[in-house]
């Protein structure tokens, strides 16, 4: 077992420009594996994640919102405007028919000004009815979301004084929230207090007004709803469609299927792919052994004679195949984290779908498979064509060579 090492290790030094051509391959099948099996964890955490975050059975957009997108815009990419819907509407949408529990949220985007320390998102939240976003600020603060206070979500930059600048005022940083994977990573969060002042300074600061004579201290830009039970969520979403007519109403499970779809439609796509991909990567590695192991018969004869065992030269190019593939491997796996970690952003905006990256200890279980799987993959090649070659009888193979 020693000499095999031994011997397999001295084949690579002898023949480095080979050992670094069958290194290409194993990390190749190594970044393949390790970017599809990232990408397509990454997609499913997500939606997790987004599931978790939603809440609602309904949400409820006014018309005006159009412009803005769809409401899986809303809600993925964080694409909030200047969209509201009165006090009137909303006071018909709570009494409407199956309607159990309503939250009112408040959108406003900070200006890119001086009177703002940067251009986000801010949605304003009632924290006494809100059943969406408080179980997601829990998980990072437990106390309570007072005026003045706001709360910056996993990519919002956190600054040192823990004070952010809006319109003119500053407000406290009171958390930083857990990473989603959607657009609302990028928003800021408080009161509906809080947010009605920052309109109303906005109002004061800017040259237009943004909310167009709409009464900001009854007006929200979304409601949403839970069903009481026994109600079905598409009748009560239809009922507000047909009887409120500057809102549109969407079930929130419709949307989440939707998503859904999207994403095992791309998890198939790219797993496909990253199939196809080691599929050739097998069959190319077996016919490199074929070719390699063929040029070295003569070698293995001399081995042979000089009374080295059938199971010794298996156990070599076994050890020399595990050797070479270690290396590619983990070569692949440096480059493919290096290439997708920092894309990941981008990665989420041109999928469109939640992309929530895993954890430390996800990625190291899954560097670690990758790496195993890979390496099996060389080791098994290898072994297929060092089994053909030992088979045969010594005299035959220097025949053969001759």
């Amino acid at each position: 077992m020693k000499f095999a090492f031994s011997l397999a290790f001295k084949n690579i030094k002898r023949r480095p420009f080979r050992a670094a051509a069958m290194a290409v391959l194993a990390m190749i099948l190594s970044f393949t594996l390790f970017a599809g099996a990232f990408t397509i964890l990454s997609l499913q955490r997500g939606l997790s994640g987004y599931k978790a975050r939603l809440g609602a059975d309904i949400i409820v957009i006014p018309n005006s919102a159009k412009g803005h997108g769809t409401v899986d815009d809303i809600l993925l990419q964080g694409i909030t405007g200047a969209y509201y819907m009165n006090g009137k509407d909303i006071d018909k949408i709570i009494a409407t028919d199956g309607v159990e529990a309503v939250t009112k949220q408040f959108f406003l985007t900070s200006a890119k000004a001086s009177c703002c320390s940067s251009r986000v998102q801010i949605i304003g939240f009632d924290p006494e009815t809100d059943f969406s976003v408080m179980p997601w600020i829990n998980e990072s603060f437990s106390g309570d979301i007072v005026d003045g206070d706001i709360v910056i979500g996993a990519d919002v930059s956190m600054p040192a004084d823990g004070v952010i600048t809006f319109y003119g005022e500053k407000y406290r940083v009171a958390a930083q929230l857990a990473q989603t994977g959607t657009g609302l990573d990028s928003a800021v969060y408080t009161n509906m207090n809080t947010i009605r002042q920052m309109a109303k300074n906005a109002s004061n600061l800017l040259e237009t007004d943004p909310f167009k004579g709409v009464d900001i201290s009854a007006a929200a830009s979304a409601v949403l709803i839970k069903v009481k039970e026994g109600y079905e969520i598409t009748s009560v979403a239809d009922d507000i469609n047909i009887h409120i007519t500057k809102v549109r109403a969407t079930g929130a499970r419709s949307m989440v299927s939707d998503i859904s779809n999207g994403l095992s439609s791309v998890s198939k796509m790219i797993g496909g792919l990253v199939v196809i991909i080691w599929a050739l990567s097998m069959i190319i590695l077996i016919i490199v052994f074929a070719m390699l192991s063929n040029e070295r018969r003569k070698e293995f004869a001399v081995l042979r004679i000089m009374g080295a065992s059938k199971n010794m030269l298996f156990m070599q190019m076994c050890f020399e195949s595990a050797m070479i593939s270690i290396t590619g491997a983990a070569l692949g796996l440096i480059c493919s984290f290096g290439v997708i970690y920092p894309l990941s952003q981008s990665l989420r905006v041109s999928l469109d779908l939640p992309f929530l990256v895993p954890d430390t200890a996800l990625l190291s279980l899954l560097a670690a498979g990758t790496l195993i799987l890979s390496v099996f993959s060389g080791v098994i090649t290898a072994a297929f064509s060092a089994g053909r070659i030992t088979a045969g009888e010594t005299a035959l193979l220097l025949r053969e060579d001759a």
